[in-house]
């Protein structure tokens, strides 16, 4: 069984590309905290992490820099010859889904598009209710 589970924060900017046939495809690393053997000191590992679709849509648009992570999906392992005729690997995981792993408070702001929207006037606007105003809530 192949099944990776991370919690880790976003090194960079999610890159999202679309394929020649319009896929969309989002590469980002996670820094992923671990106890060092020895001392109860933190190393970090890098991961590259790989997302398709509608899930590397929901990276590029809610999650930033800095932004902590739970990542679920497989190791998948790439090879290839550079120009010297040497064999090559690296790792990825390869995304199946994404949450948010920070607390509500901090989520707040990263819970919301990363785009802009102009809101028209004609879109009704949010009044603040006095004290008074709480009795006259129906639930």
């Amino acid at each position: 069984m192949n099944v990776i589970c991370l919690i880790g924060r976003l090194t960079r900017e999610p890159e999202l590309r679309y394929t020649t046939s319009n896929i969309p495809v989002c590469r980002f690393t996670i820094a992923v905290d671990r106890k060092y053997a020895g001392e109860g000191q933190q190393k970090t590992d890098f991961i590259n992490c790989v997302a398709w679709r509608s899930t590397a849509e929901f990276v590029s648009k809610y999650f930033d820099k800095g932004v902590r992570m739970g990542v679920t999906g497989s190791l998948q392992i790439n090879t290839w010859e550079n120009e010297e005729g040497k064999k090559m690997y690296s790792a990825e995981v390869l995304v199946n889904s994404i949450d948010f792993a920070d607390g509500k408070k901090d989520v707040s702001t990263s819970a919301q598009p990363k785009v802009k929207v102009n809101k028209s006037e004609d879109e009704p606007q949010f009044i603040a209710l006095d004290d008074g105003d709480w009795d006259d809530i129906p639930f």
